[in-house]
């Protein structure tokens, strides 16, 4: 976990702190958005594009929800949104990394359009990074 999220011995950050660093965008990259639900107005996760370890020029799509939104379809439909914008933008392909053990994660890219390539990263604490990639 990045050390801007780890928990400290006095309980921060908070889910509150985190939601307000999302929503002014402290400490994320200027291509990360807060996945907010319009209905409740809470923000439940993050997504967008990051500096990844694909391609130069060709970011990496990001995105991180909150464990009590999984399986709402939220996680597509943020990814399909930042998709959209990256193509208007005029990026021509996009990375994403994924643990090859988040099911979950690699059903939302699957659904999204990107597909597993040969190369992958072997940590052996945490397991294989998966590279997928996805024209637009």
């Amino acid at each position: 976990m990045p050390p801007h999220r780890r928990i400290d011995a006095d309980g921060h950050p908070t889910l509150a702190e985190l939601e307000e660093s999302i929503r002014t965008d402290d400490l994320w990259s200027t291509r990360l958005l807060a996945v907010e639900r319009k209905a409740v107005r809470d923000v439940i996760g993050y997504c967008g594009l990051v500096d990844g370890r694909g391609s130069a020029g060709e970011p990496e799509l990001a995105f991180e929800l909150l464990r009590r939104v999984w399986g709402q379809g939220y996680a597509t439909e943020a990814a399909s949104a930042v998709l959209d914008w990256a193509r208007s933008s005029g990026y021509e392909r996009l990375w994403a990394t994924v643990w090859d053990w988040n099911t979950a994660s690699r059903r939302v890219l699957a659904k999204v359009g990107f597909t597993e390539t040969e190369r992958k990263v072997v940590d052996p604490v945490h397991g294989t990074t998966l590279f997928t990639t996805r024209r637009l």
